[in-house]
């Protein structure tokens, strides 16, 4: 059994296309039209073939209460692992992604909490 495909969801799905891809740096894989909504995913250039991220439209009114929730109380949706995490942010910073939490140390990890614009707050983490 592997993951291969995890989900984001988002207020608006254009919006997070650009987002994800111009400042985050993933790649579009799919942007099918279904309906009034999209299937649309993107991967990580360094893994194409690795786990696709569904960039989910979120119109259910409980994952909208849900989202809402977790964004308030400053809990990240997902996180995604950096090589370097200082000169990521200081590079996404330097495009405008405010961050609640700046690169902080935490055991034997670093961390970061950045806003994805879309409803959601991300981690950052280098191991």
């Amino acid at each position: 059994m592997k993951i291969k495909l995890n989900s984001v969801f988002v207020d608006d799905q254009d919006k997070a296309l650009t987002f994800y891809t111009e400042v985050l740096g993933f790649v579009k894989k799919h942007d099918m039209p279904i309906g009034n909504f999209k299937w649309l995913t993107v991967v990580s250039p360094e893994g194409p073939d690795d786990i696709e991220l569904v960039l989910e439209p979120n119109d259910n009114p409980a994952a909208k209460k849900f989202q809402k929730a977790i964004f308030e109380q400053g809990i990240p949706l997902t996180a995604f692992a950096v090589e370097d995490i200082q000169k990521e942010y200081e590079r996404m910073e330097k495009l405008g992604v405010v961050f609640s939490m700046q690169p902080t140390k935490v055991g034997v990890t670093t961390i970061a909490i950045f806003d994805d614009t879309c409803g959601n707050l991300i981690q950052l983490y280098e191991a």
